[in-house]
């Protein structure tokens, strides 16, 4: 299963909301309930994330065996 928990430490160190997300960078609503529940990503949402969090793909999501 592949959690984006560590995302949503990244985004408090950055010191961005869900709020500028959305607003400043276009991110969707829909994509943020879809990291909230763990769901796909395509690897290009996963690589703006990254860029604007300015992070590693392993400060955005992991993998966590079932």
């Amino acid at each position: 299963m592949i959690s984006y928990a560590p995302f949503w430490d990244t985004l408090k160190r950055a010191g961005i909301t869900t709020y500028m997300l959305r607003e400043k960078h276009n991110i969707s609503p829909n994509t943020l309930t879809r990291m909230r529940q763990n769901k796909y990503l395509s690897m290009r949402t996963i690589e703006d994330l990254c860029r604007i969090l300015n992070c590693r793909l392993e400060d955005i999501a992991e993998y966590i065996k079932d």
